[in-house]
């Protein structure tokens, strides 16, 4: 009888600091991240560059993150558009003075850092096209960042203004970008609390 009763106190003991170790899991992942970096582009005839501010306040769970992509796979730009609207606003990206809501942040763990991808549900920018005023075309509706980071927090990344997302035959997302111009993220840094 008495160790019956031990190993109950014991396996709740146990099931306590499983409970305290998952909340404070939660609490880390739901604090906001702060990143800066610097968007670069570059053509034959000219070059820009400005600051840019990714923050996130939360990142999507693996269910939320299948969901998505089960509507990216149909390959459906006016479904995968009004997929991601439909998700609460979780952070932004400020290009300039432009702030557009970010509806998707995904982190995955890369060898010592991590991957983080972004996306928003409107375009930020249309660079290309008959600049300085672009505009939008139809079905670049969305933006993506992609943030790849090493142990410290600190990387290079990729930013796609005005983007098409769709799934290719071998599973992986690919996007359509409105211009034809790369615009690279430089010096990107987590802004320390």
């Amino acid at each position: 009888m008495r160790t019956m009763t031990e190993s109950r106190v014991l396996a709740g003991a146990a099931l306590a600091a499983a409970v305290l170790i998952a909340a404070s899991a939660v609490s880390a992942q739901s604090s906001p991240e702060t990143f800066t970096a610097r968007a670069v582009v570059k053509s034959a005839t000219a070059g820009a560059s400005a600051p840019v501010t990714i923050q996130i306040d939360r990142f999507v769970s693996d269910g939320d993150r299948t969901r998505i992509m089960d509507v990216v796979k149909r390959n459906d730009a006016t479904a995968t558009r009004e997929a991601f609207e439909k998700l609460d606003d979780i952070g932004f990206v400020e290009l300039g003075s432009r702030r557009t809501p970010i509806k998707y942040a995904y982190v995955r763990p890369t060898g010592d850092g991590r991957t983080i991808t972004v996306v928003t549900a409107r375009p930020i920018l249309f660079l290309g096209g008959s600049l300085p005023d672009a505009k939008p075309k139809e079905g670049y509706d969305l933006a993506l960042a992609l943030l790849v980071l090493d142990a410290k927090d600190t990387g290079q990344g990729e930013l796609a203004p005005a983007a098409k997302v769709k799934m290719n035959g071998e599973g992986a997302i690919v996007t359509d970008e409105y211009g034809s111009e790369v615009v690279r993220l430089t010096a990107v840094a987590k802004k320390p609390k």
